[in-house]
């Protein structure tokens, strides 16, 4: 039953609006306009509440933070390591490497409050908070690196500015500092920031679906698989490792597994094309991954409900 009710709502959105797509209902246009709303407004203001809604109580469950990065930043370094030994081309390199850790932070979302309530968006949107800058400083310099531009100039320059204006990094932050300070709104912000987050999740689900491409996938389907198993298998059982090492249990356990199960972010496909990287590749990886994180993440809500 949990499986139905916490990732049945999340497929059939995302299913919904490829067909919508498909029928010629909505284009290209509409969802990017769809996703800098998500993006810049309805996405932050959700996380400003979910995680600003509720006085903050770490406690020992902070160690979960630590974990998770370790985690990422070995399963980067193992990603680097296959780039090396295996035949993956300079040009498919960063699409290549963004698709081994970097995460839908929508879907996840969408998982959690179906999930794991309040308390556990607060520790995924502190989390996400930590690591968004984190991968995107990877991304980059591997981009770049393998891209033959030079670690130096305008695109680095733009890039911090990027992390530093990051409007989720910036509503997290926001979001802790108010919970810190006082946690809870008064009612009418409250039942208005509600009515504001109602938008979001159905809105980027529904533009994710739409933006799912199949064209690309055949002719880098092996490429693409193994990217998805280094998402969807090595980083949950590295994460996994790790949390037990550093003796994380409980809600924080949970939250960081199924994090860990999630499928790569569609941002891949935008920053390869920025970047000198393989479009086509990140297009291939992002559906794929999707679909079969619908079984990590089953496999680990079956886990650790």
């Amino acid at each position: 039953m949990i499986l139905l009710d916490a990732l049945f709502p999340v497929l059939a959105l995302i299913v919904f609006g490829w067909c919508v797509r498909r029928f010629g209902l909505t284009d290209a246009a509409f969802h990017r306009v769809s996703d800098k709303l998500v993006y810049y407004v309805f996405f932050p203001l959700m996380l400003f509440w979910k995680i600003g809604g509720a006085p903050l109580a770490l406690t020992e469950s902070w160690r979960y933070l630590p974990a998770a990065v370790l985690a990422v930043s070995i399963v980067c370094a193992l990603s680097l390591a296959y780039i090396h030994f295996r035949p993956v081309t300079d040009f498919q390199a960063g699409s290549f490497n963004q698709g081994c850790y970097r995460f839908n932070t929508y879907i996840g979302m969408a998982v959690l409050i179906n999930t794991f309530g309040q308390t556990g968006v607060q520790l995924y949107g502190i989390l996400i908070g930590l690591l968004i800058p984190l991968i995107n400083v990877f991304c980059v310099s591997i981009l770049i690196w393998f891209g033959g531009a030079p670690a130096t100039g305008n695109r680095l320059v733009t890039t911090l500015k990027h992390l530093l204006a990051n409007p989720l990094i910036l509503a997290c932050l926001a979001g802790i500092s108010y919970s810190f300070l006082r946690g809870g709104f008064p009612s009418p912000v409250d039942n208005t920031l509600r009515l504001m987050s109602q938008v979001t999740l159905p809105l980027a689900l529904f533009s994710i679906g739409g933006s799912l491409s199949f064209a690309g996938l055949k002719n880098n389907f092996n490429l693409a698989l193994v990217t998805a198993l280094f998402k969807l298998v090595c980083l949950p059982l590295v994460g996994l490792g790790l949390l037990w090492l550093f003796g994380v249990t409980g809600l924080a356990f949970k939250v960081s597994m199924l994090f860990f199960a999630l499928p790569t972010s569609t941002a891949i496909y935008i920053l390869s094309s920025q970047l000198n990287s393989d479009t086509e590749l990140a297009s291939a990886i992002i559906v794929l991954s999707t679909l079969l994180s619908f079984v990590s993440m089953a496999c680990v809500l079956l886990a650790v409900a």
